[in-house]
């Protein structure tokens, strides 16, 4: 912080002038600024300020008088300070001074007076100091004064308080009379309402007959239905608990759960027929936290339904098996896959092959039906529409139906062989199966000469040309997928050495 300094030099000894007049002046507006230091010595040696308090008396030119603390800020080199306060700056005119030093060890020690001069600054020319007098020891007697006038009157309180207490203490015939009193009123509640143990119980019941009398566990906390049989269902046990709220567990494999898994929940029924609830709610969860929910309306359940995830998928998020027997056409919205033989109303009843289903329900008896073969990627869809007839399948075409290409027909061992210069080749473009070739040596008749994957949807007759001798072939493919050669006719049957096809099979 920023000072206005006057240092003092005293040499404390028996020998000096008994007033210095020094050349400091301060001025009324050095308010916290006007600061006197003082280094003291005795013998020519710093003068040690240990055990001692420094007391500075100042008298103002008006009379004021101040007697002050100093503060010691180096006690082994003897140097002290003290900054004038706001009151003693303003006294304007000559200060005398006087700088005294008070032991521990109660002696004391009038270091040197001196005089310094505070002028009146410009801006403080039309103010008047009033006459103060202020001690450092009397102002703190004044406020210990004060702090003993307040517990003394904290004390008086607390006196009237106990003196208020005293009055209200009752004689004691007050107290007796009122204790008969109390006596009198609990002896008659007594003989109007529990004069006999009937009475008692009577009493007792009535207390208790606003109190719901439904349990939603039993006493010790457990499931109020618990069902530990696998051959009982936890619905019938619920309806036939009849109307109320509760608590329920039922042991894993147990008739009517979502899954195989045990179960653990709560319902409430809000309606019965024949003390049977008829309407109400179940919340199920299994021990692998999947939620479950089912209604029954009008004795009636609707289904569980899953919360937990989307019926969608399976509890894992994958696509769900279905079991076998399943009729496609019934699912709800999911994603499912099966073999194609093992569930109902495939695009082939034949098929064998793995499948994915994918089944969106829009409502108002509309569903569309996707169904992918795993292996290929053969794609089928259809729909039932808002009169509920299912539409029929029809197969998306792609890229690959589109764009064939011929690849050379696996003839059955043993029965006949390619002609080198135009072997025996198929395609498959649009649902149809393309035949061009040649095959030589004559099979027996009915011998199966090769087997397609791609599979008529029925029975195909079809001819060829025999080379060698002028005349027709006569072939057939099979629901299955065999060709046969069946037999032959030309002019001269020994000069038939190979055959010729060139044939376009439907094969929806």
């Amino acid at each position: 912080m920023i000072r206005k300094n006057g240092p003092l030099e005293f040499d404390a000894n028996a020998y000096t002038s008994s007033s210095i007049t020094t050349n400091i002046n301060f001025w009324t507006q050095d308010r916290q600024t006007a600061r006197l230091i003082f280094k003291l010595t005795k013998d020519g040696v710093p003068l040690p300020l240990a055990a001692v308090t420094g007391k500075l008396v100042l008298v103002m030119s008006d009379g004021s008088r101040f007697i002050r603390d100093i503060k010691i800020i180096d006690r082994v080199e003897g140097q002290a300070e003290y900054i004038l306060s706001d009151q003693e700056v303003k006294h304007y005119g000559n200060v005398h001074a006087e700088l005294n030093l008070y032991y521990t060890n109660d002696q004391s020690m009038s270091v040197h007076q001196f005089s310094f001069n505070i002028s009146k600054s410009l801006i403080d020319q039309d103010i008047v100091p009033i006459t103060e007098y202020y001690v450092d020891e009397f102002e703190a007697l004044r406020d210990k004064i004060n702090a003993l006038y307040d517990e003394s009157t904290q004390t008086l309180e607390d006196l009237r308080e106990k003196f208020e207490d005293l009055e209200k203490i009752e004689t004691k015939e007050g107290a007796q009379d009122k204790a008969n009193q109390a006596l009198a009123a609990a002896k008659k509640y007594t003989e109007d309402y529990a004069e006999t143990p009937a009475g008692a119980l009577k009493m007792a019941k009535e207390l208790v007959a606003g109190f719901q009398q439904k349990k939603i566990t039993t006493d010790t906390g457990m499931p109020l239905i618990s069902l530990k049989d696998t051959s009982m269902s936890i619905l019938d046990a619920i309806i036939n608990n009849g109307v109320g709220q509760g608590t329920f567990y039922a042991i894993a494999g147990s008739k009517d759960l979502p899954n195989q898994r045990s179960f653990r929940g709560f319902y409430h029924m809000t309606d019965s027929t024949n003390g049977k609830a008829s309407f109400g709610w179940v919340y199920a969860t299994d021990y692998a936290n999947n939620i479950y929910t089912n209604y029954l309306n009008n004795t009636v359940w609707t289904g569980w339904s899953r919360i937990s995830n989307h019926n969608m998928l399976s509890e894992d998020g994958k696509s769900q098996l279905l079991p076998n027997g399943t009729d496609i056409l019934t699912l709800p919205s999911g994603y499912y896959y099966a073999v194609g033989t093992n569930v109902v109303n495939m695009p082939s009843k034949t098929d064998s092959s793995w499948f994915n289903i994918y089944v969106l329900d829009n409502g108002n008896n509309r569903k569309t039906f996707h169904v992918i073969r795993s292996a290929d990627n053969l794609h089928w869809w259809g729909t039932v529409h808002t009169d509920g007839t299912f539409k029929g399948w029809d197969r998306m075409l792609t890229e690959k139906d589109l764009n064939s290409t011929w690849n050379q027909v696996t003839l059955v061992t043993g029965t006949t062989k390619h002609f080198a210069g135009n072997p025996l080749k198929f395609s498959i473009r649009q649902n149809s199966l393309h035949l061009r070739g040649s095959f030589e040596g004559v099979p027996a008749n009915d011998t199966v000469i090769a087997r397609f994957a791609q599979k008529p949807s029925a029975k195909t007759v079809f001819l060829g040309a025999t080379v060698g001798s002028y005349g027709s072939a006569r072939f057939t493919l099979e629901k299955d997928g065999s060709l046969r050669f069946d037999g032959m006719s030309a002019n001269d049957n020994s000069f038939v050495s190979r055959f010729e096809i060139n044939e376009s099979i439907p094969l929806w």
